[in-house]
């Protein structure tokens, strides 16, 4: 494999461009709901350990994801990516488990000195029995990838979204106007590339937090993450990662919905069902007990 640095395109090295985790705790929403759900988008065995994904194009331009079992590696790049620091991704032969074609997320980037990316020519030895390429969901439609990646967007930019809402304005108007009535960020940049149909819109009146609001979807989503405390799910279901000021930022996932919440504050939730609306859920009496329940059969990061 060699670093986008390389000016000389080798027909058989890797340009790395980026990389991410696949692990129980840490992985692509957008491939599934939870771990087991990612792997087999893959076609890969949910080991424990996890995979890491990395990203490039070969010497011909053509996009490949290649599936490695170096995650300590991987992890240790994106980290030090993310501090700006420079990592030259290389890992060993022995630790890749295959290619796919294509990349399942939208990069904006391409290795210099290469073609285009593209997805490469399917193997004529194949006869047809090579995967199709991977590739990002269709951001003009909704479904539960977009779903997933819309909550992922929330978690991320959780300031921006929580000064949309505030307790007596969402959870019990005394103006006359419908909880529906917040709007997105202004700031479009703090909004990232979540769409703009994702606003509060027709949200429920759950001051009490226990989706007992006019949503039917709500109350629905909140007694199926319940059920989780006593048939925890599949790994991945349930992630937590740190928030400021000791609390946890959860994400869980169910069938056809998705929930964003922090430990020490309110939650959102997305459904299949409702596209592009963020439905804001009351912190209330008994939405703290439920978060803390979920965050103690969360899988966190090492």
């Amino acid at each position: 494999m060699a670093g986008t640095d390389d000016t000389v395109a080798d027909e058989d090295a890797l340009f790395v461009l980026t990389a991410v985790l696949l692990t129980p705790a840490q992985f692509p929403s957008v491939l599934g709901d939870d771990y087991v759900a990612a792997c087999g988008a893959l076609g890969l065995e949910p080991y424990a350990e996890g995979y890491g994904l990395v990203l490039g194009q070969d010497g011909g331009g053509a996009r490949w994801t290649v599936v490695v079992e170096d995650v300590s590696l991987v992890a240790v790049a994106i980290a030090s990516w993310d501090c700006g620091m420079e990592y030259d991704l290389s890992p060993d032969d022995r630790s890749v488990v295959c290619a796919l074609p294509g990349w399942p997320l939208a990069l904006a980037v391409a290795a210099p000195g290469v073609p285009a990316p593209h997805d490469p020519e399917p193997d004529p030895a194949a006869e047809g029995t090579d995967p199709a390429p991977l590739a990002p969901p269709d951001t003009a439609a909704w479904g539960p990838a977009q779903r997933r990646l819309g909550a992922d967007e929330i978690a991320l930019r959780w300031a921006a979204w929580r000064e949309q809402i505030d307790d007596g304005t969402a959870f019990g108007r005394a103006d006359g106007k419908t909880p529906g009535d917040t709007e997105a960020p202004e700031d479009e940049q703090a909004a990232g590339d979540l769409s703009e149909a994702l606003i509060a819109s027709d949200a429920p009146d759950d001051s009490a937090g226990d989706g007992s609001g006019r949503h039917p979807g709500v109350r629905r989503v909140l007694a199926e993450a319940r059920a989780y405390v006593t048939e925890p799910p599949p790994p991945g279901r349930i992630r937590s990662a740190f928030a400021p000021g000791g609390a946890r930022t959860l994400r869980v996932d169910g069938p056809g919905w998705s929930l964003v919440a922090r430990t020490d504050d309110i939650a959102f939730v997305l459904m299949d069902e409702e596209p592009g609306e963020v439905l804001p859920v009351g912190r209330g009496p008994e939405l703290p007990g439920l978060l803390e329940s979920l965050d103690e059969l969360a899988v966190r990061p090492a």
